[in-house]
């Protein structure tokens, strides 16, 4: 099946003093509320399609794959191992 690049999920991992910059309109989530955290509290994820928006531009931009990879990653901080 044919699937437009442009068109599938991106992610990127921001610093949490970073969401007051976040467009939410721009991204999938709909405010601070509904992000997920890292264990400690200090890292997010953002969720967009289509072109990078500009406050996240530099950012490294993960696929789905990828981002799967680094949070199921005990060494990432994002699941908790002993639970």
């Amino acid at each position: 099946m044919f699937q437009n690049k442009d068109m599938e999920k991106k992610y990127v991992i921001i610093e949490k003093s970073y969401v007051d910059s976040v467009d939410f309109k721009k991204v999938i989530e709909t405010s601070s509320a509904t992000l997920r955290y890292n264990l400690d509290g200090t890292k997010t994820i953002i969720k967009f399609i289509g072109e990078v928006p500009t406050f996240l531009s530099g950012d490294k931009i993960y696929s789905h794959s990828e981002i799967i990879e680094t949070i199921n990653n005990p060494d990432n901080g994002w699941i908790d191992t002993n639970e």
